[in-house]
């Protein structure tokens, strides 16, 4: 049985109050913010029964609203990048605002994560609802969209909705930064992780993918074993891993899949992702630098966390091979991840 509460925790000056629901199970506790629905904090049990918060954050509202980081926030319309922040839809040309290098990252200068969602309480959980406008950030029609979070025993699940006056390309995500260590960890070197994906997308200099599909076999992209994280990203060109993998095919059938395992043996933690969503992008918080004071006064660094975000393929409006990430008026966008907490 869960329990479900809330509270009001802060105002965001000229946009309004903010709650945090607190969803309880005997397994699990986790924060849900009304600000930009984000996952403030998720605790859970180690081999040893002491509990600790595995998602990075802030302490009070004041960090949530200055993050340039999305921690812990569903971001959209459109997660991850749009090369140049442009595409075109039905013969119209549209252009969004340039927030990461010369491409539009995660929806825009003012996106969902900034927005304060409309709460209602659901079994087991809580339901959150925005109107994004026609025009906003740039892009076409007005959206209803939702998340409902609920929580069953260890198993945390996030199921999107939208639906739109005109057609629009839209990807939703969350993007919370975990660490199986709990907070104050300096890295996630320590973390196995393993992903169930045959091939994965390559970029270019500025994050796009190149529009290649490449099989993982016999590359540092070859998750489907569990492997260091620390190991395995002194192979990995760059930063550090940022890439899209391919869980399903483009023109694949809606279906829920296991996506992804990461393991802490120290703590005993466990995470496992599954998702209806045809990718997840793998990224180890590479640019995070120290520059963000988390919560308890930590400093986070440089692969201190690492996001599994279930999505659709980056750039897809702009890449007609890939999944199709368009919503047209009548249709319903719905896609559902699952974040479950075990010990070994």
């Amino acid at each position: 049985m869960t329990q479900v509460s809330h509270q009001q925790w802060g105002t965001v000056s000229g946009v309004g109050s903010v709650d945090m629901w607190v969803l309880q199970s005997s397994m699990v506790q986790v924060e849900v913010l009304t600000l930009g629905a984000i996952i403030r904090s998720v605790n859970c049990k180690g081999k040893n029964s002491k509990m600790e918060d595995v998602v990075l954050g802030y302490d009070d509202l004041e960090g949530y609203v200055s993050d340039k980081r999305y921690l812990g926030a569903v971001v959209g319309r459109v997660a991850n990048r749009i090369a140049r922040g442009h595409f075109v839809v039905e013969g119209k040309e549209y252009q969004l605002d340039i927030n990461n290098g010369p491409n539009a990252l995660h929806g825009g200068l003012r996106g969902f994560n900034k927005a304060i969602w409309l709460a209602t309480e659901v079994e087991g959980g809580v339901s959150l609802s925005l109107t994004s406008p026609d025009g906003d950030q740039g892009y076409p029609g007005e959206v209803q969209v939702s998340v409902s979070y609920t929580l069953q025993g260890e198993t945390l699940t996030a199921e999107y909705r939208a639906r739109s006056t005109k057609t629009t390309p839209i990807n939703l995500t969350n993007h919370s930064y975990f660490n199986l260590s709990g907070q104050g960890a300096a890295d996630v070197y320590d973390h196995e992780v393993s992903i169930c994906a045959q091939s994965y997308l390559p970029v270019d200099e500025t994050s796009i993918p190149t529009g290649e599909v490449r099989a993982v076999e016999g590359t540092p992209f070859d998750l489907r074993k569990e492997v260091l994280i620390g190991a395995r990203l002194k192979e990995v060109p760059g930063k550090g891993f940022d890439h899209n993998f391919c869980l399903s095919s483009p023109r694949a059938e809606w279906t829920e899949k296991h996506a992804a395992r990461v393991c802490h043996p120290p703590s005993g933690r466990v995470l496992e992702v599954s998702t209806s969503q045809p990718g997840v992008q793998f990224y180890t918080a590479n640019f995070l630098d120290g520059s963000i004071e988390g919560k308890g006064g930590f400093r986070y660094l440089k692969h201190s966390a690492f996001c599994l975000e279930t999505q659709s393929w980056p750039d897809a409006v702009n890449q007609p091979s890939f999944p199709d990430c368009l919503l047209h008026p009548g249709e319903e966008y719905h896609h559902i991840t699952r974040f479950t907490f075990t010990t070994v």
